[in-house]
């Protein structure tokens, strides 16, 4: 599950993309008729903007291929052409984030949100973080944070992020309550049909967990989903007695994950651990 989470946890790379496009550029520039000031567009870039935008769309390609290196180079040198650009830092603790620098991640996080302390992508990136890093109790007033934010286009990675810490918590009722807040929103994310089945398997309530398996299966390819998640799966249709359900995701563990923990618990027929 913590993989599949990671890889919708882009919110902020999306935001990126939206200021390369000129989405984020709110400012105002001189004045029309009426006297009033007229919204930036990216024809009011500046050079320094331009080099800044192109070197962090880079950025962002390369972060979602896994070169993580090349991204943070590209990072470096659009921060190089603007130093106060809040989305390259908050894209930067993503890579460090990738590569296992906690401590840098965190201070880039927390430079991002003094530069854009308002934007919603950032705080939800950073509940993340914190919830990643053992510190749930820190994270959820940043999730909360991102969701009163009424300019938020997607609150359901938020509200999803949200309940998968609470599942981390052991709080199974306020995953519930925020997981149900992000099916609401975004129906089809495979994260959230995926953590909703494991607060009912973690429940006993086989039939509404193989519910939200069965989602996740038409939502997603079985050969994509995670070790955590494929086991997930295996154990509920093994409740469920559907054999032929079970053995197709045994196959998926099996091939794809022949290594991992949870392949071992199959093997030792670890149904109830």
């Amino acid at each position: 599950m913590r993989r599949l989470a990671h890889r919708c946890s882009l919110a902020l790379a999306g935001c990126c993309l939206a200021w390369l496009l000129g989405g984020c550029a709110a400012g105002a520039v001189g004045a029309g008729q009426s006297g009033k000031a007229e919204l930036a567009t990216a024809s009011d870039q500046s050079a320094a903007q331009k080099r800044a935008a192109i070197r962090l769309q880079l950025a962002v390609g390369y972060y979602e291929q896994g070169q993580l290196e090349v991204a943070l180079d590209e990072i470096k040198q659009a921060l190089q052409a603007e130093p106060d650009l809040a989305d390259a830092y908050g894209v930067r603790a993503l890579i460090y984030m990738g590569m296992g620098q906690t401590g840098l991640a965190e201070d880039n996080f927390l430079r991002a949100l003094k530069l854009a302390p308002q934007q919603a992508d950032l705080s939800n990136n950073y509940g993340y973080f914190l919830c990643q890093n053992g510190r749930a109790a820190e994270a959820f007033a940043h999730f909360d944070a991102a969701l009163r934010n009424p300019a938020y286009a997607t609150p359901g990675q938020a509200y999803n992020n949200a309940g998968a810490c609470s599942l981390k918590s052991r709080d199974n009722a306020g995953a519930e309550r925020y997981l149900l807040l992000a099916l609401k929103a975004t129906p089809d994310a495979p994260a959230t049909n995926a953590n909703l089945a494991r607060v009912y398997y973690e429940r006993r309530d086989y039939a509404r967990a193989g519910l939200f398996i069965a989602r996740l299966t038409k939502l997603a390819k079985l050969e994509s989903l995670t070790a955590d998640v494929l086991w997930l799966g295996i154990k509920v249709q093994h409740h469920l007695g559907d054999a032929g359900a079970e053995a197709s995701m045994v196959t998926q563990l099996r091939r794809h994950h022949s290594a991992s923990p949870e392949y071992a618990a199959y093997q030792r027929g670890a149904f109830d651990e």
